[in-house]
């Protein structure tokens, strides 16, 4: 496929790999965060490819996976009452909130909805205005553009019946809290492009800066993803700690304006509960005040919330690259796509999915 078949090609991929190899003189350990390059990296086997001693750690790069439980519960108390639609994307249905899934609250009778857009959300409420329809919201930045834009078009159609249960997260707060972390062992961060094609690089130059670690913008595809690890060792090797950019077909420093205006129109910076890491300030979005009628959580008084984590599932661990999903005692066992205890193993980004997707085994010894 042109345009695709290029960032693929096994050659250049093999010359990658060599030039990683005559540059690594020292042990490196770099984290990918975004999911997709989780999947990329462990489906094509590059992590296992590299040069001894560079090792790259999978972060919280899911956006699935990093929401909390509370919001999950939340939604599922919401979905279950009368005259409710809950709207989400696919991939939220069979995440495992403390008791249920939302796919089986559906199965129960509960109208829940898989759209493709916020915007099918919204015509949904512009055709059933005798229902109360909710979109669930989460992501990084890439998707609040459009959540935003949802909110304003039903603003503009006068919708009473619309709201969204907000999750959104902010990548660079995550990563200064991996790097404040006293276990941190990350030396250098492959950022994700689809989040820098919206919000840019800015935000990145200080964080290179301030813990003197390189970050690199970096694309999807295998030669990205070489390419990428070797700026980053590159960097690494010669004691430089900046911003590169290697998805220079898709991303620039100032990133998408429009977009990122629409999210300051809409949306506040505030803080987040992100799944098995905690509460992290200022790392996530919330509704502006003068859009507060879209906010489901104002709009549905939901109480008694008590969230339980399953306890055999390590998600926390995984998602701050402390542990793999082979450390999981029930990886593969007790846990799969089939029947998920934890998030990680049910989105198309979480790593435990990436692992069982490429058959990645449990070491006997």
């Amino acid at each position: 496929m042109k345009y695709l078949d290029e960032y693929r090609d096994p050659a250049l991929a093999q010359q990658l790999l060599d030039e990683l190899r005559h540059t690594a003189t020292r042990p490196w350990r770099i984290m990918e965060v975004c999911g997709g390059q989780t999947h990329t990296l462990v489906r094509q086997g590059i992590d296992d490819l590299l040069p001894p001693g560079v090792r790259m750690i999978h972060g919280p790069g899911c956006p699935v996976c990093v929401t909390p439980l509370e919001t999950l519960d939340r939604a599922m108390s919401i979905a279950a009452r009368p005259g409710v639609i809950l709207t989400s994307f696919g991939d939220m249905l069979r995440v495992p909130g403390t008791d249920t899934d939302l796919l089986a609250l559906r199965a129960r009778g509960c109208d829940v909805r898989v759209v493709y857009s916020p915007m099918d959300a919204v015509r949904i409420a512009e055709a059933r205005r005798d229902r109360d329809v909710v979109f669930l919201a989460v992501g990084f930045e890439t998707t609040a553009p459009a959540n935003a834009l949802s909110v304003l078009h039903a603003a503009h159609l006068g919708l009473t019946n619309f709201s969204l249960l907000v999750s959104h997260v902010l990548v660079p707060p995550a990563m200064t809290a991996l790097l404040d972390s006293p276990d941190c062992e990350v030396e250098a961060f492959l950022a994700a492009g689809h989040v820098c094609a919206v919000m840019g690089w800015r935000e990145y130059e200080p964080i290179a800066a301030h813990y003197r670690v390189p970050v690199v913008v970096t694309g999807f595809e295998p030669l990205d993803l070489l390419e990428g690890i070797l700026l980053a060792v590159r960097q690494l090797e010669s004691g430089r700690h900046e911003v590169e950019n290697q998805y220079v077909r898709a991303v620039h420093r100032t990133g998408n304006t429009e977009a990122q205006s629409v999210i300051d129109q809409v949306f506040r910076v505030t803080e987040r509960a992100w799944r098995g890491i905690g509460t992290l300030p200022a790392s996530g979005l919330e509704l502006a005040p003068e859009y507060a009628g879209f906010d489901a959580v104002r709009r549905f008084e939901v109480e008694g919330l008590r969230p339980v984590e399953d306890p055999e599932c390590i998600a926390g661990a995984i998602l701050t690259g402390a542990r793999l999903p082979t450390d999981c005692t029930a990886y593969r066992v007790r846990c799969t796509p089939r029947s998920p205890l934890g998030a990680p193993m049910v989105s198309t980004e979480g790593t435990c999915a990436a692992f069982h997707a490429a058959g990645r085994t449990r070491s006997t010894s």
